[in-house]
């Protein structure tokens, strides 16, 4: 009996903790220096110039903080909140507030540096499923950043 009360409670315990965040995340080696890639990718609603997904970005703000708003290829929205930025270090952190993928809590980080003589790209963003299983939610974040990196790279040459 002891057992079971104790198994039961752990059981509860572990069903209250927070789902741990998924990750996903991709690096690009381009053949051009950081800052005509920063140039390119700094631009917070420039995404649309280079990502082949997306058809225009909107740039606004809210409360001091640049948003952009994507209409995407095909159909659908997404708006996304820039909450860090570090031009020195020539990267940006931004959150989703809204968008039709199978997400919440979405941050993500995109980055340049150095690499001999071009750059590379980071892209990393940590975030849950939401009304899909984890697979598909990782899935489908990671092909964004996949196909956003080639389709930058290959502009690049």
């Amino acid at each position: 009996m002891i057992k079971t009360v104790a198994s039961a409670a752990a059981l509860l315990a572990l069903s209250a903790l927070p789902a741990l965040a998924l990750e996903a995340s991709k690096t690009q080696d381009i053949a051009a220096p950081p800052a005509k890639v920063w140039a390119t990718i700094g631009d917070f609603c420039g995404i649309g110039q280079w990502h082949p997904a997306v058809e225009t970005c909107v740039l606004s703000e809210k409360g001091g903080k640049p948003i952009r708003t994507l209409s995407l290829k095909g159909g659908g929205t997404i708006v996304e909140e820039q909450v860090r930025r570090d031009d020195k270090a020539m990267s940006y952190t931004y959150t989703i507030l809204e968008s039709p993928l199978p997400v919440s809590g979405y941050e993500s980080t995109i980055a340049v540096k150095p690499a001999g003589g071009g750059s590379t790209v980071s892209w990393s963003g940590s975030f849950k499923a939401k009304g899909a299983d984890d697979a598909t939610a990782k899935g489908a974040i990671q092909g964004i950043y996949d196909s956003g990196l080639a389709a930058l790279a290959a502009k690049a040459k």
